[in-house]
């Protein structure tokens, strides 16, 4: 069973034009747009929601993952410290967690997930959309640079920590070089690997659309021509079991290199599995332990 934290945010000043979260600030009447971008909400109380639920007495420890909505580790992280805190209370009670970031700011907490990762509680993956800087400028406009997100693999690797790589999101005919980017993250140190499609649920299809008339105007009817081709003719399909990889022709094609490029290198040999016997639950009380 896996569990999800989402996000200390909702919103993102990284900017990724592919987000899927951003219709999130539809709900707020905030723009999914740049509102998304530059109004973030911060879940303040995040550390004390997450001490409550592991608390429950009918709480049962599962794989949690922080970071999989928007990223956990955002330039304003430096000042709140919410991940930070989470971590603390995970730490605490001695639950394993996962996170996703594209981000060198999780850096800041090696102490924490250095230490869990000793006793196979902690993991990370790195998001590497793709190596091309440029590209990566126009895709994700205010997060880490490829090379920074590489040499991040390498100072977690030599921390001790269990370093996977997420290559999301595959866009047809946009990011080309997915094998070129496991090369790099498998010589950083990376040894587990996943991938999904691009989706473009509700409001992020038009800005989406818009993005690639401004960067990629004489291939764009193509490119979301492929992307319907693995959704079913739409812009998007919710079903559970296609929306993380899609369907169809094209989706076979992406999922054979990502097989193919894995298998090679050896990636995904052993699975990262953390350990769920040590859960304290008497710590999410906030009692103490003599040993």
């Amino acid at each position: 069973m896996y569990g999800n934290l989402g996000g200390t945010w909702v919103g993102c000043e990284h900017g990724c034009v592919y987000c899927y979260a951003r219709p999130t600030h539809s709900y707020l009447n905030l723009s999914p747009g740049l509102d998304f971008e530059t109004k973030i909400i911060a879940k303040r109380n995040i550390a004390q929601v997450l001490r409550r639920d592991l608390a429950r007495k009918s709480y049962v420890p599962h794989l949690l993952n922080i970071g999989s909505a928007t990223d956990c580790y955002q330039p304003v992280e430096r000042e709140l410290r919410l991940t930070r805190s989470v971590i603390e209370v995970l730490q605490e009670t001695r639950h394993p967690f996962s996170l996703v970031t594209k981000s060198a700011g999780v850096e800041r907490d090696l102490d924490l997930i250095a230490a869990m990762a000793k006793e196979n509680m902690a993991a990370v993956y790195v998001t590497i959309t793709t190596l091309d800087a440029e590209l990566a400028r126009k895709l994700e406009p205010r997060a880490a640079a490829p090379h920074r997100r590489l040499r991040l693999i390498k100072t977690l690797v030599e921390h001790g920590i269990p370093v996977g790589v997420s290559l999301a999101p595959q866009i047809p005919f946009v990011n080309d070089d997915m094998e070129q980017v496991l090369k790099a993250a498998w010589e950083a140190g990376a040894r587990s690997a996943f991938y999904t499609v691009i989706r473009l649920p509700w409001e992020l299809a038009p800005i989406f659309r818009e993005w690639l008339e401004l960067h990629y105007p004489q291939r764009a009817a193509r490119i979301m021509a492929r992307i319907h081709d693995m959704r079913g003719g739409k812009d998007y399909d919710s079903d559970f079991a296609s929306r993380m990889k899609g369907q169809g022709l094209w989706a076979d094609m992406i999922r054979q290199r990502f097989e193919k490029a894995t298998r090679k290198l050896g990636f995904n040999r052993q699975r990262i599995e953390l350990d769920l016997s040590r859960f304290r639950p008497a710590a999410a009380k906030g009692q103490g332990s003599l040993f």
